[in-house]
């Protein structure tokens, strides 16, 4: 639970974290799960200790893994009324993937982005496997990813490439290692300034 900044009178603005720990590892900032064993970690930092505002600047897509491309594309469509904004095949990521919004949404709205394995070797074919379709990833879109990067490695965070990648429509990304994003799978995404969803 992260509560509001607040100025103390002797200092710079504040910010209260509420986090639980279970077995030593760092949980999502929520209340604890029925019958786990946690314990209540409380902090207050400065709020200069988190990343610049400028950096991270808006939810960029909800990534989920389908099956079938097409398929997903027409559920979509027909239950949601969603729209494809953006189709193609990234080969070095493995994936067939498809992003959509909803009609008239503005240019940089967030998307839902549909990622289908090109092939049984792909991480999302892996992913699939595993856990079976669904929500694969969460994606934020940053202005400046090598000043994001190395602003989480040096605060100990891992990242799974040790250079940005292409992405989609061109866009640079890397990734946050889901074991330091309470387990969720974090993109990070510089979009290309001549490119669009």
């Amino acid at each position: 639970m992260v509560h509001a900044a607040a100025r103390r009178s002797d200092g710079p603005p504040t910010c209260h974290v509420e986090r639980f720990v279970l077995n030593g590892s760092l949980s999502a900032p929520v209340g604890p799960r029925r019958g786990a064993r946690y314990r209540r970690v409380v902090s207050t930092t400065e709020t200069s200790a988190f990343i610049p505002g400028d950096y991270v600047v808006a939810v960029d897509h909800v990534g989920i893994a389908v099956p079938d491309l097409d398929t997903a594309i027409a559920w979509y469509a027909e239950h949601l009324g969603m729209v494809e904004t953006h189709r193609e095949i990234n080969e070095s990521q493995g994936v067939h993937e498809a992003m959509l919004s909803l009609p008239g949404a503005p240019d940089g709205a967030t998307a839902v982005q549909l990622l289908a394995p090109l092939d049984a070797d792909s991480t999302i074919a892996k992913f699939i496997d595993r856990s079976g379709p669904g929500l694969q990833q969460l994606a934020y879109r940053v202005t400046d990813i090598e000043a994001v990067s190395t602003y989480l490695r040096d605060r100990g965070i891992r990242l799974l490439y040790e250079a940005p990648r292409r992405g989609t429509a061109d866009s640079r990304i890397n990734f946050i290692h889901p074991k330091d994003a309470g387990g969720v799978l974090v993109e990070l995404v510089e979009p290309n300034s001549s490119a669009t969803h």
